[in-house]
């Protein structure tokens, strides 16, 4: 993205899509499984039916994806996640993880029942080092020499996701759809990670408005369909 396009996005009204992660004090999700499922999260919103066209979500929607694409995770249990519920918005699960993402909202225009929920404390763990991914699925890959928090690193793989959408054809979106959305979060290896950004494939670069510094390159999208002369 240009520094004018940054500069257009920035004049425009800025709006947030909010996401929050279910966590329990007794068996919260692991880390990888969040992640994914904050990606999976992102994905079904944009291509739900009611964000499209004359859709009750379709202007929020087009409004924040015309500015930044600021994501927001929040944590939530007990009743908290019973009222965040409540709100219009989509459910996504993972293996045990439990994210709902909303329709956007002015970044000063959050709902009281989500406006009252904690940032901080997504400080998630994996109790075992992932699986092999899916055949097929998606690679959205970490930066290896960044440290975010869980919170952090679900909105950036949410970013990779739709990056990833982004970039794709019409018809490639519907077959990952209908698929499932496959994807998997993992650590890119600290010797292929400039490999990966200068590869031209679809990079996440972070504002910076927290944890880490502005420009960073956070995730990089790797899918069959987006690798430079299809190969």
């Amino acid at each position: 993205m240009s520094s004018n396009e940054t500069d257009i996005r920035d004049e425009k009204p800025q709006f947030v899509l909010p996401l929050v992660v279910r966590i329990e004090k007794a068996g919260p999700p692991a880390r990888t499984d969040a992640l994914e499922t904050a990606a999976r999260a992102v994905l079904t919103i944009l291509a739900d039916e009611r964000a499209h066209g004359e859709g009750e979500w379709a202007q929020a929607m087009s409004d924040w994806q015309d500015a930044r694409i600021r994501k927001v995770v929040r944590r939530a249990r007990g009743s908290e996640w019973r009222r965040a519920e409540a709100l219009p918005g989509i459910t996504v699960t993972g293996e045990a993880a439990e994210v709902r993402v909303f329709p956007p909202i002015p970044l000063d225009g959050w709902p009281k029942e989500l406006a009252k929920l904690q940032v901080s404390g997504t400080d998630l763990e994996d109790p075992a080092a992932p699986g092999a991914p899916r055949p097929g699925a998606a690679m959205l890959w970490l930066n290896p020499d960044l440290d975010m928090s869980a919170g952090k690193a679900m909105a950036q793989a949410g970013h990779g996701a739709q990056l990833a959408w982004w970039a794709m054809s019409a018809a490639d979106r519907e077959t990952w759809r209908g698929a499932g959305f496959p994807l998997a979060v993992r650590t890119a290896d600290p010797a292929r990670w400039t490999e990966l950004t200068t590869s031209g494939l679809p990079v996440v670069r972070d504002a910076g408005f927290t944890e880490i510094a502005p420009g960073s390159c956070t995730v990089v999208s790797e899918f069959p369909a987006l690798v430079p002369n299809g190969d």
